[in-house]
């Protein structure tokens, strides 16, 4: 199993619409590094899900259940879209500011490319992550 981060801006598509859809197609990523990511996701994978522009946090966890397909909003260009499934609230949501705060974490795409809206993240950082906002995903 990989570990992924994947943003929305809440004013867009929120952590609040994907608990109602349950499944949601992951759409409309046109960088072709998070292209990349989510290609290389495959179906049991679990992803941070992060509101970008508002909010800047960590607020649930989605989990992959279709692996990449052509991203139907997509005019032109080979897109591709995953579908995902809401899988647990983040108990306490973690913000930007507390993950930058914390040195073990100065390493991960979020701070290091932050305009990245697709990203791997690692096992160690994926538990740290999870224990900072005192999720149990047993």
């Amino acid at each position: 199993m990989a570990y992924w981060l994947v943003k929305s801006e809440p004013d867009a598509f929120s952590w609040a619409q994907q608990c109602v859809n349950e499944v949601e197609p992951w759409t409309g990523v046109r960088n072709h590094s998070a292209k990349l990511n989510l290609k290389a996701m495959k179906t049991g994978d679990l992803a941070f899900f992060y509101h970008s522009n508002v909010g800047k946090e960590i607020v649930g966890v989605v989990e992959v259940v279709r692996e990449a397909y052509p991203d139907p909003t997509a005019e032109k260009g080979e897109w591709v879209a995953v579908d995902m499934k809401a899988r647990a609230e983040m108990p306490v949501p973690v913000t930007l500011a507390a993950i930058k705060d914390t040195p073990a974490l100065a390493e991960i795409a979020l701070v290091r490319q932050s305009r990245l809206s697709v990203m791997p993240i690692s096992e160690t950082h994926w538990a740290l992550l999870c224990q900072m906002g005192q999720l149990s995903l047993e």
